[in-house]
């Protein structure tokens, strides 16, 4: 992460932070209608997402509603090949969806975002951007590549970013100084390492609370 945004968030009050505990609903793990949402775009970190990773239960809890994007190479992911393939999916996909990315995802996004048509843009929902990753990080898997510099863009769609306090990958500041730049909301859930399933987590029900605050916005 540059200069630039540290330096935003040294300047943060902290006020663009929720508290998940304040919405304790578990949201639907289908689209509602009324809701907008047409269905939602799955994007695993480095590795993939194992079975008992929220992200895969959410996916055998949503259905035809979820559609996992499965990248060609998940142990050397090439940022260039990854965005190609979101930007694919993106287009096989309707107006309203959802992106439910975590860890390295996170990235993918924003690089995705930085460059996507904006016909492509257009079709998302929104996105729920959980755990990234900081590609300057003493952890940060080797064989990625093209992933630094993050792209300090504004989302051209609503965002929300969870991060934990006790993350290896990535600072809760450097989460903070991402939704900064990205211009969307944080929600610090305390110390829950990567936020994966070493977590102990589960079906993970305080990040669906988030996820349904985030599209009902």
């Amino acid at each position: 992460m540059g200069l630039e945004a540290r330096e935003n968030a040294n300047r943060r009050d902290g006020r663009g932070l929720l508290n998940p505990a304040e919405n304790p609903k578990l949201s639907p793990m289908v689209p509602e209608k009324g809701d907008s949402v047409s269905g939602y775009l799955v994007l695993p970190g480095y590795g993939d997402s194992g079975p008992g990773h929220w992200q895969t239960l959410w996916e055998e809890a949503g259905g035809p509603a979820f559609n996992r994007v499965r990248q060609r190479d998940w142990i050397s992911p090439d940022r260039k090949d990854w965005v190609e393939t979101l930007d694919r999916a993106v287009l096989l996909a309707s107006p309203g969806t959802v992106l439910i990315a975590h860890s390295l995802a996170c990235l993918l996004v924003a690089h995705w975002s930085a460059q996507a048509p904006s016909g492509s843009l257009a079709k998302i929902r929104a996105a729920f951007l959980v755990a990234p990753v900081d590609p300057l990080g003493p952890v940060f898997p080797a064989t990625a590549t093209g992933f630094s510099p993050v792209p300090l863009r504004p989302f051209p769609f609503p965002a929300l970013v969870a991060a934990s306090s006790d993350d290896p990958y990535a600072t809760l500041e450097f989460s903070r100084a991402c939704a900064e730049a990205w211009g969307c909301g944080l929600a610090g859930i305390g110390a829950k390492g990567h936020i994966n399933s070493d977590s102990g987590i589960g079906a993970w029900p305080e990040g669906r609370a988030l996820l349904s605050s985030l599209i009902r916005e």
